[in-house]
């Protein structure tokens, strides 16, 4: 790089150390080139060490890599034999450059594409890899998360313990929880949470046959552990996002996909209601019930739908009225049901109104 040539351009400097601007000449040398002025001579720096930094005054200037506050400028046009070693303008990045925007904005949407297909639909099988043992430890300590609230009045229980028995759950954990919200959860390993809040809105015992089959299938599909995976995974590809575009895209693939869950988790629910004679149409009354909140909603009822991680209410209801069969008995009798709404009278009330989850 030492052999000179005989051209020497007018800069502006500052050496990234000083902070005063300097006038130097840029020595053009085999490979690169050297500073020289009053101060003596700096180099040799390559061309290719060069990052354009923009124009001031109209002309070039630029930064040195590894170099921070180093910069030259232009004074005037860089000579024509000057400009053809000087790097040129720096778009996107030097991959992008390379192949195009629009060509690289194409790859990288099919890439994405790729792999949030890959997020939503391989859950089921990474689901089946993991052991049942290992679901039930997460569900148990899920549970510490309802801090004792569960309801475990004698008859009470024993009423629940008949329902969930007839709905063939023998081999889950249903419970009561003292929470005041017209809900009910699953959560991994089998763990089926009714809240008193439903007990208190249900109109019969097999509107609560209806939610709990519904849950039952939720457990059989092992739908939460999946749902968790899904949105582990959906969670860290979109963390890098635009805040707002990553969390609607991750809302609007969740609820897509858990409406489909929910919709087979109804199916299910059918399925055992009918295997155990306990009649549909009180689950309809209850999603009708539902269906004339939503519809009090107006257009955002609409949105509703496609927002919901829930089918409409309006659907299951349907959903439910059709497949009423004749030959069905109630799953309680009326003093059973009436033990069973009474599962959390031995408890003081929440005194957390309000309680969301």
């Amino acid at each position: 790089m030492s052999a000179r040539s005989e051209m020497r351009v007018p800069v502006w400097h500052y050496d990234g150390q000083s902070g005063v601007r300097q006038a130097r000449e840029l020595v053009v040398a085999a490979q690169g080139f050297f500073l020289s002025g009053a101060g003596g001579e700096t180099g040799p720096f390559a061309f290719a060490d060069l990052i354009p930094h923009g124009r001031t005054d109209g002309y070039p200037q630029y930064g040195l890599r590894k170099m921070p506050g180093w910069r030259i400028g232009f004074t005037d046009a860089p000579p024509a034999e000057l400009a053809g070693l000087l790097p040129g303008k720096r778009g996107y990045g030097r991959l992008i450059d390379k192949v195009g925007l629009w060509p690289a904005v194409g790859v990288f949407v099919a890439l994405s594409a790729v792999i949030l297909w890959l997020l939503v639909t391989t859950p089921p099988m990474l689901v089946r890899m993991i052991p049942q043992s290992i679901e039930k430890q997460w569900g148990a300590a899920m549970i510490g998360d309802f801090g004792g609230r569960t309801c475990t009045a004698a008859t009470g229980t024993a009423a629940l313990a008949k329902l969930a028995g007839r709905l063939g759950a023998r081999d889950m954990d249903v419970r009561v929880v003292d929470v005041p919200i017209v809900n009910a959860v699953t959560l991994p390993g089998g763990h089926i949470m009714l809240f008193s809040g439903l007990l208190d809105e249900a109109e019969s015992p097999d509107e609560i046959a209806g939610i709990l089959a519904h849950e039952m299938g939720h457990v059989r599909n092992r739908d939460v552990l999946e749902s968790l995976v899904r949105q582990l995974g959906l969670s860290m590809v979109l963390a890098g996002a635009d805040g707002s575009v990553g969390g609607y895209t991750n809302a609007l693939l969740s609820a897509s996909y858990s409406r489909a869950t929910e919709a087979r988790a109804d199916g299910f629910a059918l399925d055992r209601l009918h295997a155990v004679a306990i009649p549909t149409a009180a689950t309809a009354g209850f999603f009708r019930r539902l269906a004339k909140v939503e519809m009090s909603l107006g257009g955002a009822g609409a949105l509703l739908g496609y927002m919901s991680s829930h089918p409409l209410s309006a659907e299951r209801m349907r959903l439910f009225e059709q497949g009423a069969r004749p030959g069905t008995t109630a799953s309680l009798d009326a003093n059973e049901w009436t033990a069973l709404r009474g599962i959390c009278s031995q408890r003081a009330a929440a005194k957390e109104r309000g309680f969301q989850f």
